[in-house]
């Protein structure tokens, strides 16, 4: 599928293209299996429901590196999980935490208030508060604020894109231009156009047409290594929807190939299997991921 095609297709069209729980038979068995995981997760060493802003929905958990602490702290890795941006929730997905505290990473597990209580660029804006408080308090739990890479599966993919183009002095001038140091997206969404017109998901986001535009990772400009900004991964399941599969594609196209030095699609796995590869030593996923928080 090219852009082009998908800017043509009709509501019924797009919604056979991103619905995902209706292209994977067995969603339910994945969301089960990552709930349970996620509360044996907590049953680690963690720090659950810290605030990181003013609202309800604004807090995370932090899961400490295992092991004596390291000269310098370890290696931040930041996940934010998907939904549409009108599901799921931090508690979800502590699954993620503990195979790579055990490699000697401290992970941090941000929560974002919900569409339609939201708007897509409001949740944008809260992640970069959640990234700011994690540049200026993970230290205090054994991390390195210097070496922070966000990892996000699909919506959450979205928003990883988002922080790695945020401009962190614009916001605030204490941060670093280089605040997230790398990314990973896993099954991320980079034009929200497409997203906007699907009908399935139109009355929750009710983005407009401006939104979906300036919260569209594939129509800023190119972070740019250069100016102080580090490198995004991007994948995708080979067995994903062909909408899926041009989002990939369409991020390195737009931010070329040294902002976007991978660019991948996994063979076999689906949208909810692409999450569950992120945890498996030895998957391609997994060991990407390990690349970018060496």
């Amino acid at each position: 599928m090219k852009l082009a095609q998908l800017q043509q297709l009709d509501g019924a069209s797009l919604d056979r293209q991103y619905n995902n729980r209706a292209l994977v038979p067995d969603f339910a068995e994945h969301l089960a299996r990552w709930a349970a995981d996620s509360a044996q997760a907590r049953t680690q060493p963690c720090t659950l429901d810290l605030a990181y802003g003013a609202g309800p929905s604004e807090s995370l958990d932090i899961f400490p590196a295992a092991g004596p602490a390291k000269a310098g702290g370890a290696p931040v890795l930041v996940f934010l999980h998907g939904g549409y941006w009108r599901g799921l929730d931090k508690a979800d997905h502590s699954f993620v935490a503990p195979t790579f505290t055990q490699t000697g990473a401290c992970v941090v597990v941000p929560n974002y208030a919900l569409c339609p209580t939201v708007t897509v660029p409001q949740i944008v804006m809260q992640m970069v508060r959640a990234l700011a408080w994690i540049w200026r308090h993970v230290s205090k739990y054994g991390g390195d604020p210097s070496r922070i890479t966000v990892v996000g599966h699909s919506a959450g993919g979205h928003l990883a894109a988002m922080l790695l183009a945020c401009q962190w002095q614009r916001w605030s001038a204490d941060l670093p231009p280089r605040l997230v140091r790398n990314a990973l997206s896993i099954s991320g969404l980079f034009e929200l156009e497409s997203i906007r017109r699907t009908p399935h998901l139109k009355p929750d986001l009710r983005l407009t047409s401006a939104q979906a535009r300036k919260a569209s990772p594939a129509w800023l400009p190119s972070p740019g290594v250069a100016a102080g900004r580090g490198q995004l991964y991007s994948v995708a399941g080979g067995d994903e929807s062909p909408a899926f599969l041009l989002h990939n594609k369409l991020i390195r196209q737009a931010w070329g190939q040294r902002v976007v030095p991978v660019c991948e699609v996994v063979p076999g796995l689906n949208h909810f299997s692409m999450l569950g590869a992120l945890v498996q030593p030895g998957t391609r996923t997994n060991s990407l991921t390990a690349e970018l928080l060496a």
